[in-house]
């Protein structure tokens, strides 16, 4: 159990961020615990094979009998979107004086010796540190960036727009009791249970900041495994289950399918969460350019909202479209 210790300040200064590293990372627990998360058993699969053309073996030692990872690979990042290869470079530069204490902490709890790879590299730390850091690189170039990462991060950015409705909409209490089920709030402590930890741990966040981060590959929230590192915390990230592959629209009344066509109906009811175009597309199998011609009508009629968020602009259904479809 963790308990983050927030005051006034602290909690002001919470933020959340997307990590394109951290999902890296934590995804490589597709391939050592394929069964966890089924939603993206079909997108990986199609993965498989440029996968197995990367470093395997070392990429595959990172993830414990627990799934727990090396926290230096995932550091808590520096601002709400950064990208990879900034990412990286922080785990180039980690000490490779501390890298056998790292790996040790991750793997001996839960089993009875460092994996074969890991334990023969570290006669060399810089160089299996090198190592890693190579792999990680073109595990995301080769695999993740192509078609994966870009889904995954409209999810991800669409959690942080949700996360920011309910903090406008309900305050700071009720934005850190929805993240998930593991977390609890309470007269100025966030408590984290985690089954996994033995340990308790009191976190005084005393002016270090606290940053969140979705994930697509959790089973509720989590932190680092060292306690005395940044204060982070991941949860799972909404709207996983709309990687497994198109959605289907959900119904919309007849009424307004006559008013503007079925198009843009079915597009106002997929709306329910902040989208962006290119997701819109494969989940309803049409272009992006169908999708931009209708999002532009909707947004001359007042029926969606459009935000940007980093790189992305997503959009919304306006509460007259809420009406409408209600």
């Amino acid at each position: 159990m963790h308990r983050f210790r927030l005051g006034l300040a602290d909690l002001a200064a919470a933020t959340f961020a997307c990590s394109p590293l951290h999902e890296t990372v934590l995804g490589l627990r597709m391939w050592t615990h394929p069964g966890v998360y089924v939603h993206q058993t079909r997108a990986f699969e199609r993965i498989r094979p440029e996968f197995e053309r990367c470093d395997t073996a070392v990429l595959l030692a990172l993830v414990a009998g627990n799934r727990f990872v090396p926290d230096f690979l995932t550091p808590r990042p520096l601002s709400p979107f950064p990208d990879f290869a900034t990412e990286l470079a922080a785990v180039r530069a980690f000490d490779p004086a501390l890298l056998r204490a790292e790996l040790e902490l991750t793997h001996l709890p839960h089993g009875r010796e460092l994996p074969p790879p890991l334990a023969r590299g570290l006669a060399d730390p810089a160089a299996l540190l090198a190592r890693i850091a190579d792999a990680l690189e073109e595990y995301f170039e080769r695999c993740l960036a192509p078609e994966w990462w870009p889904r995954a991060r409209s999810v991800l950015h669409a959690d942080l727009v949700h996360r920011s409705r309910i903090l406008a909409e309900r305050g700071a209490s009720a934005l850190l009791s929805d993240l998930d089920r593991r977390l609890f709030w309470e007269d100025g402590i966030l408590t984290l249970r985690h089954d996994s930890w033995d340990d308790d741990a009191d976190i005084l966040i005393d002016g270090r900041g606290l940053v969140f981060v979705p994930t697509c590959f959790a089973r509720g929230a989590c932190s680092s495994i060292d306690p005395r590192r940044l204060p982070m915390i991941s949860y799972p990230a909404r709207g996983l289950a709309t990687l497994a592959g198109p959605v289907e629209p959900p119904p919309t009344p007849h009424a307004l399918e006559q008013l503007i066509g079925v198009p843009k109906a079915r597009l106002l009811a997929l709306l329910a969460e902040p989208t962006a175009t290119v997701e819109l597309a494969r989940r309803l199998g049409v272009t992006p350019g169908a999708v931009s011609q209708h999002l532009a009508v909707l947004a001359a009629a007042r029926l969606v909202t459009r935000a940007r968020h980093g790189r992305m602009v997503l959009y919304a259904r306006s509460p007259l479209a809420d009406q409408l479809l209600q």
